[in-house]
């Protein structure tokens, strides 16, 4: 199965004015560099680009006019003219007062307090527009695969292996059998045995991680229903799985390595899979929930049982 961006989005409604600058963020690397310059000119000034026809615009970034209306089909708009609309609406959310007063730009000689103000406001905007830009149809299909699964396994290393240890025990606590792999061999191993049943997800950010990509590989080719949580929709992980759940791209910095914004991401799509699942299996996830929290109420209570 392969996939392209196109195929991803083909079918959505336009996205909200709100959402148009993180659906920039996340399509831009897999676009062209001449697309790029006209979906970071609109990202950046969207009162000005509102103005333009799509002579203009094309004019101003050196492109075509056949380039303009690509990156607003690719954008999700029908055409220049919905794009120009909800530039218009994004403009006069930012003329409303609404625009940050900071960014997270950290310097290296940032006192503490603007370090977490500018932290506090990336994580934000990195939860927003992934929230933006996440396919609920594709959510909600991850979610009936994986409440319906005989056996679920999770593949990630690095930051990514953490996320996928931490849905491993969600999906535990509520009585699924997971498993999460970070060592590549066990989970290739582990793959070989998965069939029409069964779930496999793949986190990885970057889309290309080879550890992570080979055994999602294998379990799409035995059968399975597979999933990929990933930062890239038209990377290399997107042509072995079924279902595609897109995470913000992270803005990396010297002092906020990639692999930071990207597991918050990542957690956020974890938790709403959790939920989602949590809410499909109500009758057997509640009591699951209560037994593991009754197993582990002595482990929180103060010693001398103060």
């Amino acid at each position: 199965m392969t996939h392209d961006v196109k195929e991803i989005f083909a079918g959505e409604a336009p996205p909200a004015p709100a959402a148009l600058a993180a659906k920039v963020r996340t399509l831009a690397p897999s676009m062209t560099r001449s697309m790029q310059r006209v979906a970071e000119a609109v990202a950046g000034d969207p009162a000005g680009c509102a103005a333009l026809t799509v002579t203009g615009l094309a004019e101003l970034t050196g492109t075509s006019e056949a380039t303009v209306v690509r990156t607003a089909r690719l954008l999700g708009y029908p055409g220049y003219r919905d794009l120009r609309l909800a530039l218009a609406g994004l403009a006069a959310q930012q003329q409303s007062g609404r625009a940050p007063a900071v960014t997270a730009d950290i310097a290296v000689d940032d006192p503490i307090a603007d370090v977490v103000a500018k932290l506090a406001y990336d994580e934000q905007q990195t939860l927003a527009d992934t929230a933006a830009g996440l396919d609920t149809v594709q959510l909600g299909a991850a979610v009936g695969a994986l409440a319906a699964a005989r056996r679920i396994d999770i593949y990630g290393v690095g930051a990514s292996g953490l996320v996928a240890q931490d849905l491993g025990q969600k999906l535990l606590r509520i009585g699924l059998i997971a498993h999460a792999h970070s060592d590549p061999h066990l989970a290739v191993t582990n793959a070989v045995q998965l069939r029409a049943k069964d779930v496999a997800i793949a986190i990885t950010h970057s889309g290309s991680t080879g550890d992570v990509i080979e055994p999602l590989r294998v379990a799409f080719e035995h059968g399975a229903t597979t999933v990929a949580i990933t930062g890239r929709p038209g990377g290399p992980v997107t042509q072995y799985a079924d279902h595609i759940l897109t995470t913000s791209t992270a803005r990396e910095s010297e002092l906020r390595p990639a692999a930071m914004s990207s597991r918050t991401s990542q957690l956020l799509v974890v938790d709403c899979l959790f939920v989602g699942v949590a809410q499909r299996t109500y009758e057997h996830a509640a009591p699951a929930l209560s037994a593991s929290y009754e197993a582990l109420a002595h482990r929180h209570t103060p010693r001398g049982g103060r």
